[in-house]
């Protein structure tokens, strides 16, 4: 493929408008607090279960509207840009204000009601005003309309210049909080590309944040699995494009390394694990990014799967509280280099399996020019002391007739699962997400 020159002459022959938001100033525990109080006691049938889905729902999303956003969806085009600034908290990054762009693209504004999909787009490691506009002009020339682009600049450069950071989480975590909220979202068409560094980024953050993306597309980027294990991706169309070339910190050999385990896994599970793992022939670290976005724009989120494969870690000291529909209520051990595999599976009879066991990696040899780890072993061991909670709706399994659990192969909990305005709290105060509001749960230690 040919490189796509970059005109950034056309795209930044404009004015940006910068407008500073504040961060909310209700607290997330007052918020739950509140619906707490009114959100208590069993419900009967599927009708109440859906009225208070509806009332929970629209409860929370009216009190994250009242307040003041930390992040505004105002969308602009690339005929007309205009950026806000989103403050981090100075206690994740100091003196951190990350400039982003919501652009409007092929006339989403006016698109029906929950259809539109969003393309998330990460820019690589150069200057970064450079790297900024060189990603808006790449995002003008990608097909896949109508949508919206949420474009982000980098806050800082040296140590901060890593898209994985605490500090851009926590910026991810107001942008799902908008994005939920905005009539216009299809939540279930969420997607996630970069380039270079910001491939890096995009392949962390979609083993990390699989659950609520409907496909992830790194290029020129390659990162080892340890950084972003290719189980968690069960659910996540991903396609990584690299340049045969693309030698610069072992960029073609985690490449590699990340195909052979996603063709693994889809021999393992097949339909589970939708990838393209290719290489650009001849091509270095820049090609022609334009064949990512289309591939994207065809796949959409599956929120609810009956199996799936989760390693529990932590990415620069942060944890998830769940995944799909499995909360974490107790880890086994205090340590950030804690790693857990879960693995799901509901069967159509009720039967639900869950499998729970730590993991651990040995590097076994280093890449002498950049000392960085390129073979590990991976191994699992016995783990104990933790508590989980799985929650249940009609999608997962048949309300009306009995569930048995099994853990590690034996037997803990079997019965008819009993429906409650609690449960659909608390797994809206895991995920805060509209597809993954469910009335039952269980809850088991190991």
């Amino acid at each position: 493929m040919h490189s796509l020159r970059l005109q950034t002459s056309l795209v930044f022959g404009l004015i940006f408008t910068l407008c500073t938001t504040s961060l909310r100033a209700q607290s997330d525990e007052a918020l739950y607090a509140a619906l707490a109080q009114d959100f208590e006691g069993e419900l009967r049938g599927t009708k109440e279960v859906a009225n208070a889905k509806k009332q929970l729902w629209q409860r929370w999303a009216e009190a994250i509207g009242r307040r003041e956003s930390a992040l505004k969806l105002d969308a602009c085009t690339f005929d007309s840009l205009r950026a806000y600034v989103l403050p981090l908290p100075e206690r994740l990054e100091p003196q951190a204000k990350m400039p982003y762009l919501w652009i409007d693209k092929g006339g989403a504004a006016s698109a029906s009601r929950g259809s539109v999909p969003t393309f998330i787009y990460l820019h690589g490691s150069g200057p970064k005003d450079h790297e900024w506009k060189a990603s808006v002009s790449w995002a003008n020339a990608f097909e896949g309309a109508p949508s919206r682009y949420f474009i982000p600049q980098i806050p800082n450069e040296g140590r901060y210049y890593r898209w994985w950071q605490m500090s851009k989480q926590w910026a991810y975590k107001q942008l799902w909080r908008a994005l939920v909220t905005d009539s216009l979202t299809d939540v279930d068409r969420v997607m996630l590309l970069g380039v270079s560094e910001g491939g890096y980024g995009s392949q962390r953050l979609a083993s990390f944040y699989a659950d609520y993306l409907a496909a992830a597309g790194p290029m020129a980027g390659g990162e080892p699995l340890i950084n972003a294990p290719a189980e968690n991706l069960g659910h996540v169309a991903f396609s990584l494009l690299t340049g045969e070339n693309d030698a610069m910190f072992c960029r073609n050999y985690f490449t590699a390394l990340t195909g052979q385990a996603l063709d693994s896994l889809e021999a393992q599970w097949p339909d589970e694990y939708v990838h393209r793992v290719e290489f650009i022939p001849g091509a270095g670290h820049g090609f022609d990014y334009r064949p990512t976005a289309p591939w994207l724009f065809r796949h959409r989120r599956q929120s609810h799967p009956r199996h799936f494969v989760w390693e529990d870690y932590a990415m620069d000291g942060c944890f998830r509280k769940g995944f799909y529909n499995l909360k974490i209520d107790r880890r086994p051990v205090e340590s950030d280099t804690l790693r857990t595999r879960y693995e799901v599976s509901i069967a159509q009879d009720g039967t639900v399996d869950i499998t729970i066991c730590g993991v651990h990696y040995e590097v076994l040899e280093k890449e002498p020019r950049w000392g960085i780890p390129i073979k590990y072993k991976k191994t699992n061991y016995p783990l104990s002391g933790g508590q989980v909670t799985l929650f249940f709706d009609e999608r997962l399994v048949d309300l009306n007739k009995k569930v048995t659990l099994r853990l590690n192969g034996k037997r803990v909990w079997r019965g008819k699962l009993t429906l409650r305005r609690e449960h659909l709290l608390e797994s809206l105060r895991t995920f805060e997400d509209p597809e993954r509001l469910y009335p039952a749960a269980i809850t088991i230690n190991y």
